[in-house]
């Protein structure tokens, strides 16, 4: 099957190549391998730049079954020049090839030697359009191809030199479009967000541009109190790193768009990390002016006067269930 396979895809006809590519996929890892070290993937990505849609289709099958889980595979076929015609293939606009296609370059940016290569190739300002349902008139881009768009985009962003690229071509604004258009608990805004935080932690740029754009603190707030629990972690480490970036800015601003009931139930329910970073926002938000006092008011005092800068603030009150939070919070406070 190895020898009909290699000859096929090298001198076959249409048919024959066609076959030969679908065959590929369905051998195992040993063989694919040894196809490989002959150079098979020539002629696939050959195929890639016919006219011919079954060609193409079955060329992209067997490329990414030479790829997935073969680190030398991924950085040959990079090597042999994958990255240009995957960019010019997607010109078609064609739905069920683009899955393909952003499949392909999902599977080849998770190998650490190639993301330099992507980067440079013009892939991510193409990839940040797909992921915002942007890059066609036709809006036919598939949830799936948004999904591994943004999975990509994540693998890249573990390269730091990529990072500044990634902000120039308007992710944070993308990905900020993404939370105001899809359900907070939604596996888009999800992947959404831990990319959203990985780029703000290494940008300072992309934190400006985040802490600065209309109805983005707004969006964090009701993503800690909508959200699935991992996005809630996201989201409060985003707004700890905007409020440590301005206390005096951002303070006001945080707490106008009622965080604290969501902040309070999050340092009592949340996942290990988000209940962190929600004591240490809290701590930033409040009333320094007044801590020392506090110090020496009994616990229903102090419960009482964080109740009342709440109100003050404009906060959303949830009755009984908000002071038990703070009661909660208080305690822990004090440990």
């Amino acid at each position: 099957m190895e020898e009909f396979v290699a000859q096929n895809l090298c001198n076959g006809s249409r048919e024959a190549r066609i076959q030969a590519a679908t065959q590929l996929g369905k051998l195992n890892a040993k063989q694919r391998h040894k196809l490989a070290e002959r150079g098979v993937a020539v002629p696939l990505i050959s195929m890639l730049q016919s006219q011919d849609y079954e060609a193409i289709e079955a060329a992209l099958f067997s490329l990414l079954s030479l790829a997935f889980g073969n680190e030398r595979n991924k950085i040959r076929i990079v090597k042999l020049g994958v990255i240009p015609v995957l960019l010019e293939l997607l010109q078609s606009q064609n739905e069920s090839l683009m899955e393909l296609i952003i499949a392909a370059f999902l599977v080849i940016s998770s190998c650490g030697a190639n993301k330099l290569a992507i980067a440079a190739s013009g892939a991510i300002p193409v990839l940040v359009k797909i992921l915002g349902g942007e890059y066609d008139d036709t809006n036919s881009i598939s949830m799936q191809a948004r999904l591994d768009a943004v999975a990509t985009l994540h693998n890249l962003s573990s390269c730091r030199q990529i990072i500044p690229s990634m902000v120039s071509s308007g992710i944070v604004f993308t990905l900020l479009h993404l939370l105001h258009s899809y359900e907070k608990s939604s596996e888009l805004v999800d992947r959404a967000m831990v990319l959203l935080e990985d780029i703000i932690a290494s940008s300072e740029n992309a934190l400006v541009q985040t802490s600065g754009a209309g109805g983005a603190i707004r969006a964090f707030v009701e993503t800690i109190e909508e959200g699935s629990p991992p996005c809630k972690e996201h989201a409060v480490e985003i707004l700890l790193l905007i409020c440590q970036s301005c206390r005096d800015k951002y303070r006001g601003l945080i707490l106008r768009e009622g965080a604290m009931p969501g902040l309070l139930q999050l340092s009592v329910d949340g996942t290990f990390r988000a209940k962190e970073k929600a004591k240490q926002l809290l701590l930033l938000l409040r009333d320094r002016t007044s801590h020392r006092a506090r110090s020496k008011q009994s616990k229903h005092e102090l419960v009482e006067q964080i109740m009342q800068e709440i109100d003050a603030e404009g906060e959303k009150v949830m009755g009984t269930k908000t002071l038990r939070l703070v009661e909660d919070m208080i305690a822990k406070l004090s440990t």
